[in-house]
């Protein structure tokens, strides 16, 4: 009996060493193909409104409903999952949650090729839509070119050398830097975000052929699984 207390201690503190995982990954399911987001902890107001809305199941059945080849593929429009509202046509867009999230803007964090970022209106606070959301294709970008966007498009902010060998190297969309809120990057699956930005589309950048999704958050195990590949 003594053993098996002592057994039962020690795996307790086994368990309580090892702790809780680093980071929460969530997975998104489509007709072409799954990715594996992992969420930033830098963000942690737009991380746990995504888990929360996850979670609850809001996003199952949401359409990718906007599409940009070499710029990003956006959803999570409570709208596109009303019928009424997803007739051929129908412009999609303007649905919310009824609430924003403040701008949680960092310096670590740009809009490279992968990453998860919040959309918005336009509001002076540059607040976040609660539910809406997109995923960075991108492109490739020259010196020269991001020289451009640096005294146009970026009002004098200076793109980090580090961050212009990966703009350069690796792709993405600098301009959106410092005006949208990026929360997250995917880890596995870039390629189901290349087959969505190629789909033919109307003139309003919506798929002629609807591409819906399901969003599911990765369990404990799963996480720390993927916190011991990745980090």
């Amino acid at each position: 009996m003594k053993k098996i207390f002592t057994l039962s201690l020690l795996l307790l503190s086994i368990c309580a060493f090892a702790g809780p995982p680093k980071n929460q990954y969530v997975r998104i399911k489509t007709a072409y193909g799954n990715c594996i987001i992992r969420l930033y902890n830098e963000t942690p107001l737009h991380r746990d409104n995504f888990i929360k809305l996850a979670k609850k199941g809001f996003y199952n059945g949401t359409l990718f409903h906007r599409v940009i080849q070499n710029f990003m593929i956006q959803g999570g429009d409570p709208d596109s999952k009303d019928p009424e509202k997803t007739k051929f046509g129908a412009e999609l867009g303007d649905g919310d949650v009824g609430y924003t999230i403040p701008a949680e803007f960092r310096d670590s964090i740009f809009h490279k090729r992968g990453v998860l970022a919040a959309a918005r209106d336009d509001n002076p606070k540059k607040a976040s839509s609660g539910c809406q959301f997109y995923i960075v294709e991108g492109k490739r970008f020259t010196d020269g070119k991001l020289d451009t966007l640096e005294t146009t498009r970026l009002k004098g902010h200076k793109i980090p050398v580090w961050q212009r060998e990966w703009y350069k190297s690796v792709g993405g969309v600098p301009h959106l830097d410092q005006n949208y809120t990026v929360y997250g990057e995917v880890v596995s699956g870039i390629d189901m975000v290349d087959r969505i930005a190629a789909v033919k589309k109307d003139e309003c950048d919506r798929p002629l052929a609807d591409v819906s999704m399901t969003v599911e958050v990765l369990s404990k195990k799963e996480c720390k699984q993927l916190d011991e590949i990745l980090f």
